[in-house]
């Protein structure tokens, strides 16, 4: 794994003889939520396929761009676009740039995703706040060797999720009049959506969401003590009883509604950090 580590640096190194110094916040956006880009005053960016060692997006709604620039004071730095286990790309591929993020000088780092409601007191087009999650890849961003430099062999998530960065997205979102659930965030290794009964048996272990990401950002941000935030935008709703086959244009569609809402959350909060 020190060949890992020499990777995470030359990429830190590479990155910041191209002027990403000193970012303040991380920011990873999710599928369809690629628009916060627009309240950035971009300095400079970099497409992932010019970035050593960074994935590449293969997802048609991830535009695959690391953008840096300033909301407010802050210094930030933002995917466009993220990894998932179901691209094929292993943990370590997927938690690679929230590693350089961190290496960059990142202080705080926001996530974002689209998912499917298995609680059904929530609606599409809604936010949820991740209060918690379950981990149903069948793998981990931190299995192998670790990094000590990074962090300890045994972290603990206890508190996987900010309480100090949540509370202040759920006082923004209450003085914007915005809608904000909160819960617990389940991830599945996709690609393909859910069955009736995986629907139901993720309502039975205590899930209020389903998706196909954030869960390997989050545990290798808590390896390294880098503070998490993470918000789901609600795009669908798992209903085994009533479920119809799925329209990723309508997914998209309601992400696209919803991102007004995260944005305001977002950039507030970044400001307010």
């Amino acid at each position: 794994m020190e060949n890992m580590l020499d990777r995470i640096k030359g990429t830190t190194n590479f990155l910041k003889s191209n002027g990403f110094n000193g970012p303040e916040v991380g920011i990873i956006l999710g599928t369809g939520l690629g628009r916060l880009v627009r309240h950035i005053e971009i300095d400079h960016v970099l497409e992932y396929d010019k970035i050593p060692d960074f994935p590449v997006s293969t997802v048609e709604s991830h535009d695959g761009k690391l953008i840096y620039g300033r909301i407010g004071n802050k210094k930030v730095v933002a995917m466009q676009g993220r990894f998932h286990y179901y691209e094929g790309y292993s943990m370590q591929q997927i938690v690679f740039p929230v590693r350089v993020m961190k290496m960059l000088g990142v202080k705080y780092l926001l996530v974002s995703n689209a998912a499917g409601n298995v609680n059904l007191s929530f609606r599409k087009g809604e936010l949820m706040l991740l209060t918690d999650h379950i981990n149903l890849l069948g793998d981990n961003p931190l299995i192998g060797p670790n990094l000590d430099e990074l962090g300890t062999r045994f972290p603990d998530m206890s508190s996987p999720y900010s309480e100090f960065l949540n509370s202040k997205i759920s006082a923004i979102a209450e003085r914007h009049g915005i809608k904000l659930n909160k819960g617990i965030y389940a991830a599945v290794a996709g690609p393909n959506l859910e069955t009736r009964a995986e629907y139901r048996y993720m309502r039975t272990i205590g899930a209020d969401l389903v998706g196909m990401s954030t869960i390997p950002e989050v545990i290798a941000a808590n390896h390294m003590k880098l503070p998490v935030a993470a918000i789901s935008v609600i795009t669908d709703e798992c209903d085994p009883d009533n479920l119809k086959p799925v329209n990723i244009r309508e997914i998209l569609e309601v992400a696209g509604r919803a991102e007004v809402s995260l944005t305001k959350v977002f950039v507030d909060l970044v400001k307010e950090l």
